[in-house]
This record gives structure tokens, sequence and C-alpha cells, in this order.
């Protein structure tokens, strides 16, 4: 597979001795992530997944079906990983793909992440009917995406930029709407975090993962709704940064 200028991970790898990637959300890029790029302390290799179809990469087609897209970030993945502990961390369709590349990934012992964050999305409870609303005309979704709250607010109040968006939101969404829970556990450890006021999730839903794992490290709750994470990215990278420490070297659950 052939990658625009910057691919599928930005920045560069530093060969530090732990690796985290953060994943986006729906109808966002990698950049949603720069600002935590100095939050995180100097032996982490902090690197944010570019989809394709936005920003560096909008010249290439967004996947819209989960499977491919899931197929094509285990195939970069594995190109890019080494034996390094690293942590796979997503918000919404973020923690989604996230979820199911752990799948993929623990296929390999070597490749298998030594910690999984999911933010803002369970694999049940999770309120935002995706498939509906990929079908629906550009005034519809715009409405929708503007109600819901499920992108910052500096792109749902400029129409330019929300108008450049909605290719990849619509891909983005089909994708999303493409998921059916099949229950399957992962092999690692997993933290949670979510908002107090997240209108996308039903009371109680993020402890659906405590069902996941073998060894669930709990719900982190921050004041916010869905995109809650902007408000807390130094408390919830600093979370991050101790639970890998902890869980780098530990022994795979099997």
């Amino acid at each position: 597979m052939t990658d625009l200028p910057g691919g599928w991970f930005q920045p560069d790898d530093t060969g530090a001795p732990l690796r985290l990637f953060l994943l986006h959300y729906a109808g966002a890029g990698a950049s949603v992530y720069h600002r935590w790029l100095p939050l995180l302390p100097q032996d982490f290799a902090v690197q944010c997944v570019q989809l394709p179809g936005r920003q560096e990469r909008r010249a290439e087609p967004a996947i819209d079906e989960l499977e491919r897209l899931v197929a094509a970030l285990h195939e970069a993945f594995d190109a890019e990983l080494d034996d390094r502990p690293f942590a796979l961390f997503g918000h919404s369709l973020g923690a989604l793909l996230a979820y199911r590349l752990t799948l993929a990934l623990q296929r390999d012992p070597g490749h298998r992440p030594a910690l999984l964050a999911v933010s803002g999305w369970s694999p049940r409870r999770f309120a935002m009917p995706a498939a509906a609303y990929a079908t629906m005309n550009d005034e519809e979704l715009i409405e929708r995406v503007r109600r819901l709250d499920f992108l910052p607010a500096e792109v749902c109040s400029d129409a330019e930029v929300l108008a450049l968006a909605l290719p990849a939101i619509r891909a983005d969404l089909s994708a999303a709407g493409g998921y059916r829970d099949d229950g399957a556990r992962v092999q690692c450890p997993v933290v949670a975090y979510c908002g107090t006021a997240d209108p996308l999730l039903a009371p109680k839903a993020m402890a659906q993962w405590c069902s996941r794992t073998e060894n669930y490290l709990g719900c982190r709750v921050l004041r916010g709704a869905h995109m809650f994470l902007h408000d807390h990215e130094l408390a919830i990278a600093t979370d991050l940064a101790g639970l890998l420490r902890r869980h780098a070297h530990a022994a795979p659950e099997s």
C-alpha cells in the first residue's frame, strides 16, 4: 500500500521505547491530536493515525466499509510495529477502530497491544444511528452534526470547513454503521473514558467494556459532552502514560 506524504502515521516514529497511537473520530483527521504530542514524556513515541480521504490524504478515497477500513489499518500497523510495547487510544469512531484493530492485531502475539484505551464509544448502547445519517442529504447531515455536537465547535461553525469535511464524515458514518457487535474479547487491559453529559451514550454504556477483557481498568468520567476529550487532554494523556508504563512489560492475557 502506497501512502501520500505523512501517510498513516504522523509524525514519524521517534524511536522512543514506548509507543502510543491515537485514532481520530468521524469526520476528523490526525491534526485533532497534535496538541497531545508535547503532553507525553520523552520516552513515548506518540503518533496520530491519519485515515484516507482527509487533510494530507484528501486525494485518496475515504474507506466507507468497516471491514475494509480495519483491514487497511491492520496492514499499515503490521508494517509499522516492532517489538516495543504500545497502546491504542481512540475516541468515538476511533474507539471502534481501535477495538477492532486490537482484535486483528492480537492474532500475532508479537503485535498485541499492551493497552487498549477507548473514549466516547461503547460496543452497545451507543445512540447514534450512523448508517441513517450517512444517507442524509448535505443540509440534513450538517444540521444533525451541529445538533449532536460530535465534531468540534470550530468545524461546525464554519460552513466552508464543514462542507470540505462532508465526504469524510459520510464515509466514516457509513463505516461505523456497518458495525455489528459480536461480543469479541481482547487479550489486553482496557481503560475507558467518557463525558458526564454525552448525548450519544446511554447511562452506564461504558460498563459494557468490562465484558470485553479479563483486565478492565475502569472508566474515567470527565466533565463534558461528546467532545469532552478536548477539555481534558492533559488528564487523559497523563493517565494513559501511567497505564502504559504499568502494563508495558506485563505478561499478555491468554
